[in-house]
């Protein structure tokens, strides 16, 4: 059976996604799809030009907010205590602040080793970055 991010249209629909997010996300300056699973950055759009060891770093980067060992041994804990015998991850979103930008991370829904990622000036007002980076991830459907 092909997953979707086998077929064809796949990457269309992730740089539609990041156009859109890019666009529809407040003060945003930046935007982009990681997959966790091969470690790689699929697609960004940026108002600014970066230096390619930083968008090499990302794809790593989130992995290791998602994914790194000491989160998933979080992940299990709960799991263990709460009894759930389940491969679902529990960290859906992760919100981290730098001194002057918010960085706004989403685990898809359909695809948990997809994580799209948003990156917006710090006077962002975080409740309209979270509904409409969710708003568009949900139009997507991935």
């Amino acid at each position: 059976m092909a997953t979707k991010r086998m077929t064809s249209g796949f990457s269309d629909q992730v740089m539609s996604l990041v156009k859109h997010l890019r666009t529809d996300a407040p003060d945003c300056v930046a935007s982009g799809v990681v997959d966790m699973a091969t470690g790689m950055l699929l697609s960004y759009e940026t108002v600014e030009n970066h230096p390619p060891e930083v968008l090499d770093l990302l794809a790593g980067a989130t992995l290791d907010l998602f994914q790194g060992r000491t989160v998933v041994m979080i992940e299990d804990v709960f799991k263990e205590r709460r009894g759930i015998a389940s491969d679902a991850h529990f960290f859906q979103e992760i919100l981290v602040n730098s001194e002057n930008l918010t960085h706004l991370f989403v685990r898809l829904s359909e695809q948990q080793d997809i994580v799209a990622v948003v990156v917006c000036r710090k006077s962002v007002n975080v409740g309209m970055l979270f509904a409409q980076v969710r708003r568009v991830i949900r139009e997507y459907n991935l």
